[in-house]
């Protein structure tokens, strides 16, 4: 027996138990037994709070609802608040996680005209993903890993919610480490890097738990405060690299690589710079849903395309210039091995007290990303299923909070490994999770997806919380497993190398090409295509 039903019945659309006061009962007769009271559990404490703080400061209690046209705040048709399409972004990528991701050129052994070639074109790529993705947010009201449940179906929607929470939680992690080693760099090595690291974490908790007006408060300026940043690094930077003191040999200006070693590397290089802008697909639409379902999707789209793009590569590609000239600074070079990155920019940077003051500037920069993370982590719990979603967000995000900092002080020694293999990976399962939701739309729902009403004709928006309306997940299931599956085979890391990403590269150095989502997106459709026609045929959903 289904007991779904029931369950559904005693708890919300929004996972809270019905506490609305019952009319009072005819008194009972002589004899009966009184009706027991219902105990008030800690939970429903921790939800009345959770509501008084809605009411003060809008921490979204609920947030994983689906957002309609009549609920949706006016204050997002002006300009101003559809430019954080961009802004949003542009806090998030203009940082030194994307800085830092910008030397894994040099370290595989690329030239910076290559490294900057890869960069701008995986980018862009990778870039128009989540761009793709943000347009279905103000037509569906809808977070993302809500909307794949029309793709992926039901029950493997809740395995992308997992992946999400752990993304996010990867994510946070390197966004807190490059702070924590801003932090010890403008210290002098007062502030250890493991206070730098819980330092930003903490702050980025505040931020995430107040909600999304918080979030959109914050990242509308400090995008453009990371731009001042950036442009004065490059003003700096760039004279010294074109006029190096000591020209040495080995600089990275010149590849040494060539044949299969070259194409390896390139691949490599293209899969994380792919995957650091495609993982954002996983989320986007999260920050979409208070914009009117009539805003035009081609605005959308190029908004949130270019705000990643363009910051990413200018960030990056500051990175990649500065790498690759460090065999001919040796003072850079002594500095980026005594203190990592921080200790480095601050090196650069003339004079000393100019550069204390961007790298406290820096040392929040990953604010953005952390709070982003939290934020979408804690809405893709509470999606996994409805007892959950009884649960505050903030509980939530507090025990992301101590995942995120155990995480971020295992690997706060080695940023750049745990980008490599982190990054590549995003972009497999992410690429498999998106291939499923753009066949579906395309050509299994294009023909009714017309503006009605603020919502999409061929998809029943009212029964997105219904599992018996929604696709039971056979044809999802199968292709968003199959891109894994593939992803696996193809990518290549420092802890694992599939056999097809074994059949590119090798040699003495054992570095492999990595595929990883370029099988990820041909394996997903072509598993997803038949099955899902099948579903389609037979269960009728």
């Amino acid at each position: 027996m289904d007991h779904s039903t029931d369950e559904e019945s005693r708890i919300g659309g929004d996972g809270v138990k019905d506490t609305h006061e019952e009319k009072p009962e005819k008194p009972l007769p002589s004899g009966s037994n009184p009706p027991q009271e219902r105990h008030i559990t800690w939970l429903d404490t921790l939800r009345h709070y959770e509501g008084v703080l809605d009411r003060k400061v809008g921490v979204e209690a609920r947030a994983v609802q689906r957002k309609r046209p009549e609920d949706r705040d006016p204050q997002y048709t002006k300009w101003h608040n559809q430019a954080v399409m961009s802004l949003l972004w542009m806090s998030s990528t203009l940082n030194l996680a994307c800085f830092a991701t910008g030397f894994l050129g040099t370290t595989l052994g690329l030239d910076l005209r290559t490294s900057l070639t890869i960069i701008i074109t995986a980018t862009f790529l990778g870039s128009a993903v989540p761009g793709w993705c943000a347009t279905l947010g103000p037509s569906t009201g809808l977070r993302q890993i809500s909307i794949s449940r029309y793709s992926l179906g039901w029950w493997p929607s809740k395995a992308a919610a997992i992946l999400n929470v752990i993304g996010q939680i990867g994510w946070s992690s390197v966004g807190s480490i490059t702070s924590g080693l801003a932090l010890a760099a403008v210290s002098d090595g007062a502030i250890h890097l493991e206070i730098g690291v819980v330092l930003s974490i903490a702050i980025s908790f505040v931020v995430s738990i107040i909600g999304l007006k918080a979030v959109f408060a914050y990242d509308k300026f400090a995008g453009l405060v990371m731009a001042f940043v950036f442009i004065t690094m490059y003003t700096e930077a760039v004279p010294a690299v074109q006029q190096p003191p000591k020209p040495s040999p080995e600089s990275a200006a010149v590849s040494t690589l060539s044949g299969p070693a070259l194409t390896a590397s390139s691949l490599k290089l293209f899969s994380v710079i792919y995957g650091s802008s495609v993982s954002w697909a996983s989320v986007v639409s999260d920050y979409y849903v208070e914009y009117p379902p009539t805003t035009s999707s081609l605005k959308i789209f190029l908004l949130t395309t270019l705000g990643l793009a363009l910051p990413t590569c200018f960030a990056m590609s500051l990175g990649a210039l500065v790498s690759s000239s460090l065999s001919s600074h040796p003072v850079w070079l002594a500095a980026y091995n005594q203190g990592g990155i921080g200790f480095l920019i601050q090196t650069i940077i003339f004079p000393t007290g100019l550069a204390k003051f961007l790298l406290v500037l820096l040392a929040f920069s990953g604010l953005a990303t952390n709070s982003i993370s939290f934020y979408s982590a804690s809405l893709s719990i509470q999606q996994f299923s409805r007892r959950l979603a009884a649960v505050p967000r903030f509980i939530w995000t507090t025990i992301l909070l101590i995942a995120v900092v155990l995480l971020s002080l295992v690997g706060r020694d080695k940023l750049l490994v745990f980008l490599q293999s982190f990054l590549g990976l995003l972009g497999c399962w992410v690429t498999s999770f998106v291939a499923v939701m753009v066949v579906e739309h395309y050509l299994f729902r294009i023909h009714g997806w017309r503006r009605c009403g603020g919502g999409c004709a061929d998809y029943d928006l009212e029964a997105w919380d219904t599992r018996q309306n929604m696709p039971v997940g056979i044809g999802g299931g199968l292709g968003f497993a199959a891109g894994i599956v593939g992803g696996l085979l193809g990518m290549s890391s420092t802890w694992y190398t599939g056999v097809v990403a074994r059949l590119i590269g090798g040699g003495e150095d054992g570095r492999y090409g990595d595929v990883g989502f370029e099988m990820a997106f041909l394996c997903a459709v072509v598993v997803f295509v038949p099955a899902r026609w099948v579903e389609r045929r037979v269960m009728r959903r």
